[in-house]
């Protein structure tokens, strides 16, 4: 395991201070947000269900499949004559949805308008279509991840994290990518220490790896309880690269998390995906798991950028769907919602 903790800070590392707390800002990559989390945008509507009991599949319907795929997919399946692996479609999935991150919109955007010019003055029709393709998806990622900050959504995911009871927590993020919601719940719950579990070593370096350092995460002073502005770097976190099902762990966290991984499940698997959340937990923890949403927008999302992101299989659902997978599978729902791109559910093993 490779842990990121670090003593010696410096203040490139660290712009924001207390100071900045209720501000925004738009830099190249991605939105730096200490704005409070209730405010009228957050998009967090707590509890639509009552009472998880009276649920049944043939009243919510099942979860929309996401089934326009990646043409790298296809094009390897043809190449090899099978199905691309679940390992070989995650390492193309993170590379290619990590680029999206790493890249400034505005300026491929303007990039690829030069480009259109040049091919249409010169009827260079297929690099003009290129273009086009490139100058949507620029905008629509602008828009969703930098503009609306809908991927990383700060303020909505602490109005999902809040009120847990839990001090110095240890945190285990199944399937953690880029870490950000482990970071996030370190910042609000400080002093605790996070195992950042994925499967794909390119997570650790480069996802996780390479996490903009200057990120600030608006969470708490232990010493106060005043707000407080945290950064990567002053979190104890390990990051370990295995398959979850080989992890070796007891129950021995208050929190296990999980963001966009239990929608990657057929029917037939989701017990398992649900009891690798149970396994780990301390009696009385907590885990918190979030799916994207079945909206309009998501499914526009996942048709223009299926080259981008569809490399597995992937449902959209509704919280309902989220939430009753968890209670049948052996969770109280203590709370649910919807925030801007996901649903969100904070469970405990009933």
């Amino acid at each position: 395991m490779d842990v990121y903790q670090h003593s010696h800070t410096s203040q490139a590392s660290h712009p924001y201070t207390e100071k900045d707390i209720g501000t925004t800002r738009l830099l190249p990559t991605y939105r730096m947000d200490l704005r409070p989390t209730h405010t009228k945008d957050v998009f967090y509507e707590a509890n639509p269900v009552s009472d998880w009991s009276e649920l049944s599949w043939e009243k919510i319907g099942r979860p929309y499949r996401v089934e326009r795929w990646s043409k790298e997919k296809l094009r390897w399946e043809k190449e090899h004559d099978q199905q691309l692996p679940p390992k070989t479609s995650w390492e193309m999935f993170n590379r290619s949805f990590q680029n999206l991150f790493d890249e400034d919109a505005l300026a491929a955007r303007k990039e690829a308008l030069g480009t259109l010019g040049k091919s249409l003055s010169t009827l260079q029709l297929h690099e003009a279509f290129e273009a086009v393709e490139d100058i949507v998806h620029t905008s629509v990622w602008n828009k969703i991840h930098r503009i609306e900050d809908a991927i990383w959504d700060p303020r909505g995911k602490r109005a999902l994290f809040e009120g847990l009871d839990v001090k110095k927590p240890e945190i285990l993020f199944l399937g953690a990518a880029d870490g950000y919601e482990a970071m996030q719940l370190m910042a609000m719950y400080p002093g605790g220490h996070a195992v950042l579990v994925d499967y794909d070593d390119y997570c650790r370096t480069h996802r996780f790896g390479e996490f903009p350092k200057s990120y600030p995460f608006l969470g708490e002073n232990p010493a106060t309880g005043a707000p407080k502005v945290w950064y990567r770097d002053e979190m104890n976190i390990d990051f370990e690269v295995c398959d979850i099902r080989d992890l070796k762990y007891s129950k021995e966290f208050d929190i296990v998390v999980s963001i966009g991984l239990i929608e990657h499940f057929p029917d037939q698997y989701k017990p398992l995906a649900l009891d690798m959340h149970r396994r780990f937990l301390k009696p009385g923890g907590y885990a918190i798991m979030t799916t994207p949403r079945a909206q309009l927008q998501s499914k526009i999302f996942y048709t223009l950028f299926a080259d981008i992101m569809n490399f597995a299989y992937r449902e959209l659902m509704d919280v309902k769907h989220l939430g009753l997978y968890a209670y049948e599978n052996g969770f109280d729902i203590l709370r649910h919602g919807r925030i801007k791109a996901h649903n969100g559910i904070i469970a405990r093993t009933r």
